[in-house]
């Protein structure tokens, strides 16, 4: 089945991934608030700013499937964003050392043309080992994650802060959980592994 994906986010993480399993897609970047509701949970949060910032998109791509997302990381019960700053950067390394925890993201897939719509939260789970301070602000230093939930990219140097992942899909802890988004894509007929024709994204 041919169909045009979006995938709503600046995310060049989300992006990179997205590219190992879909040949052929757009990226917009959606305007959303991402201010957390009175007392609203962090699967809430995720879920819902997942659905958000696919049906941002919506008037601008109006026969797609457009592909949302969002995470959080959870410490203590306390949600931890993205940091911003060298300083909160640290600070976030220095509350997760010697404990496990939680990475939610939110999926979203919403078919505009249909209004049809799929949303899911995919957690993962992260063993920090007992960091150094002159560790953390070493890794802060040289990857500079403050853009990134929890201070930390997986992918690079981040996975020497760990002694643990324990998760369905190591694609959840980077920010698209591919098996399930694939999963959703197969309920709607949509199957990149039998596409043939598709292109190299741009």
């Amino acid at each position: 089945m041919s169909v045009s994906i979006v995938l709503a986010s600046t995310s060049p993480f989300r992006r990179e991934l997205l590219k190992k399993v879909v040949q052929n897609f757009t990226v917009a970047a959606p305007l959303v608030d991402e201010t957390p509701e009175p007392n609203e949970s962090p699967e809430q949060l995720v879920e819902r700013l997942a659905v958000a910032k696919a049906k941002a998109l919506a008037k601008e791509y109006p026969a797609h499937v457009l592909v949302g997302s969002d995470q959080v990381a959870v410490v203590d019960d306390v949600i931890l964003g993205k940091p911003g700053s060298t300083e909160k950067a640290q600070q976030q390394l220095q509350a997760m050392r010697g404990k496990t925890v939680t990475f939610l993201t939110g999926l979203a897939v919403y078919n505009s043309a249909e209004d049809k719509l799929q949303a899911a939260v995919e957690p993962f789970y992260v063993t920090f080992r007992d960091i150094t301070d002159a560790e953390i602000e070493a890794y802060v230093q040289r990857e500079q994650p403050l853009n990134c939930a929890g201070s930390f990219k997986s992918e690079a140097l981040g996975i020497s802060l760990f002694s643990r992942l324990h998760g369905d899909d190591p694609n959840t802890l980077v920010g698209l959980p591919l098996i399930r988004l694939l999963a959703m894509l197969r309920n709607w007929g949509i199957n990149p592994l039998l596409d043939e024709n598709s292109e190299q994204s741009q």
